[in-house]
């Protein structure tokens, strides 16, 4: 019913930067939090950066002044423009949404298939 498409993963060099892209489609009636989650090889997934439906933002500390989330809700995506890379940003990226359907009274969270960001030189 929904879909969550990741785009924007790339190779990229120590200190470059990447901005990713999620569009959420299908039967949608309304979407609250979006967010970026991060999964490393051998770790748990963990939260990047989330952006609520009025524009609060919040991030993890190791992200905060590099990464910056955003969202154009009139396109139901969200963005996150990642700066000043490190080699401990490399990990599989997934965008998360709470979205309620056009079906449903209730939001249920959706994730995308995910998008591989490395960072090496």
């Amino acid at each position: 019913q929904v879909q969550l498409v990741e785009s924007g993963g790339d190779l990229v060099q120590p200190g470059g930067s990447l901005r990713l892209s999620c569009a959420a489609s299908g039967s949608i009636d309304r979407i609250n939090a979006m967010g970026w989650y991060r999964q490393a090889p051998g770790k748990q997934r963990e939260l990047v950066a989330s952006v609520t439906s009025a524009g609060t933002t919040r991030y993890a500390d190791s992200v905060k002044g590099r990464f910056t989330i955003s969202r154009d809700n009139a396109r139901n995506t969200v963005y996150l423009q990642a700066n000043s890379l490190k080699p401990e940003d490399t990990a599989i990226y997934y965008c998360n949404a709470g979205v309620r359907t056009t079906s449903s009274w209730a939001f249920n969270d959706y994730w995308g298939q995910g998008t591989q960001v490395t960072v090496s030189s």
